[in-house]
């Protein structure tokens, strides 16, 4: 870690945050390390958020999918997040599922493809929220890298599909803050017009 939670408390930081990259040779020293920061942070009050990604050339299956985004892997780092204490999680948007059976590797269930989940991206995130212990901890999306014209529509979408699942916000760096001012002034306040309208429910 560059940084230790006394520092951060004595700064006046309400909050900390630290990324896992589940899956990766560091996985095993990071969940360790997060686990002991994460739980000193709420001895003094601090919230926690925990960037979940995965990360391991295994997971982009040549001639199939990258299932770094698949929603049942995604969807157990989420679960080893919230259960290390991260009162938020920060998530890449779920673009498909089956990385366990793609994978071969972990145990899981018919049920979790059949009846849990569909193809509908706003499926594919509630269950990324469920394994949030049901969303009692906020799930965050990624907005993802900017893709240049077509990003204040990517924005939106993806902040429709997080509010629809049942998730707390989305995070937009580069889509932002790599454009003129005002032109990533107009995204984020999209992004939040999003969040604010009373017409965009839980599906």
């Amino acid at each position: 870690m560059f940084g230790d939670i006394d520092q951060a408390f004595d700064m006046g930081a309400a909050a900390v945050g630290a990324t896992i990259y589940f899956g990766s040779d560091e996985s095993a020293r990071q969940i360790q390390e997060v686990t002991e920061a994460f739980a000193y942070a709420h001895e003094l009050g601090m919230v926690t958020v925990l960037w979940c990604y995965l990360r391991n050339p295994a997971f982009n299956v040549k001639g199939d999918k990258d299932y770094h985004v698949s929603a049942d892997l995604t969807g157990q780092a989420n679960h080893l997040g919230v259960t290390i204490q991260a009162d938020i999680i920060k998530q890449k948007l779920p673009e498909n599922n089956g990385g366990y059976n793609a994978l071969k590797f972990g145990k899981t269930h018919k049920d979790v493809y059949s009846k849990l989940t569909t193809d509908n991206p706003i499926d594919l995130t509630r269950y990324q929220i469920a394994n949030c212990y049901m969303g009692r901890a906020g799930l965050i999306n990624s907005g993802g890298a900017s893709s240049g014209a077509t990003d204040m529509a990517e924005a939106v979408k993806t902040a429709v599909i997080n509010k629809r699942a049942g998730g707390m916000g989305l995070i937009s760096g580069r889509k932002a803050f790599q454009r003129p001012m005002k032109e990533g002034a107009a995204l984020l306040n999209a992004i939040q017009d999003v969040y604010l309208e009373k017409e965009v429910t839980i599906a």
